[in-house]
């Protein structure tokens, strides 16, 4: 890859699915190794486990030992964090989230994704004190944020200048069910594909497949892809940036074959 992009990551959510047995898990696959397996074939997974329950130092400890170097995670954030009426009283409940144990995965953390409900509506005042309770690095491990917001009051240029303030991410969500904002605000992007359909044996069409690879290349390479309209005024500067790309939702069985399907175009493309 060039050093003139970041480096592209793709994969699913979570790695515990039965319907993937047989399908994306080789027959016999002891289920304890299924995570093993999967970072073999995927380059992120999103762990979404910890949105509802926080997990043990010694659980993400076993993460990071059972999959490859160069591997990252993404985390999403515990649901107490998010799920309240002012963002600006949640600095117990993302202190207590953050000091829980994921630093124990090291260099293989990747962004932490905060997710909000979709009838929380964009208070600028609120989220912006909630964006400031979200520190740079744990420890000494970096952290880098990524805000999934999904409702349409979201989509205007003031949350963009906000998001970029602080330096997280906005989710990018490729659904009919929550608002596009494609606006790179982070040294990084995280986008979320969510439609993939189960007639199609790699969730997307070839086409569409060639579609999200070259929008994955265009964000690593610092540009704005066609097709994607921006919300903010003005453009970001243009810098490389690192993409977490994830197939999530739509046809789930299919998630695995569509992510190792673009890992190969991007790849395939250098």
């Amino acid at each position: 890859m060039s050093s003139s992009q970041g480096k592209i990551r793709v994969g699913v959510g979570g790695w515990t699915f039965e319907p993937w047995r047989g399908v994306f898990f080789p027959d016999k696959l002891q289920h304890a190794r299924e995570l093993e397996y999967a970072s073999r074939q995927l380059t992120t997974i999103e762990i979404n486990g910890t949105y509802y329950r926080t997990q043990s130092p010694a659980v993400f400890a076993k993460w990071r030992d059972e999959t490859p170097d160069g591997f990252v995670f993404t985390v999403k954030a515990l649901r107490f964090c998010t799920n309240r009426r002012i963002l600006a009283e949640a600095k117990e409940s993302v202190g207590k989230f953050l000091s829980s144990g994921l630093v124990e995965l090291g260099p293989k953390l990747g962004p932490i994704l905060w997710q909000f409900a979709p009838t929380k509506r964009f208070d600028p005042d609120d989220f912006d004190a909630f964006l400031t309770l979200l520190p740079r690095e744990q420890n000494g491990v970096r952290l880098r944020h990524a805000v999934e917001v999904r409702h349409d009051s979201f989509a205007v240029p003031e949350f963009v200048e906000l998001a970029r303030k602080h330096h997280a991410a906005i989710v990018y969500a490729a659904s009919d069910s929550f608002p596009e904002i494609p606006d790179p605000t982070a040294d990084f992007i995280y986008a979320r594909l969510q439609g993939t359909r189960e007639e199609v044996e790699t969730g997307y069409t070839p086409d569409e497949l060639g579609h999200w690879a070259k929008v994955a290349r265009t964000w690593a390479e610092g540009g704005e892809p066609d097709g994607l309209p921006r919300v903010g005024r003005d453009a970001a500067p243009r810098t490389p940036r690192d993409v977490f790309l994830f197939v999530i939702s739509g046809a789930k069985v299919r998630n695995p074959a569509a992510a190792k399907a673009l890992i190969e175009r991007i790849q395939a493309a250098g």
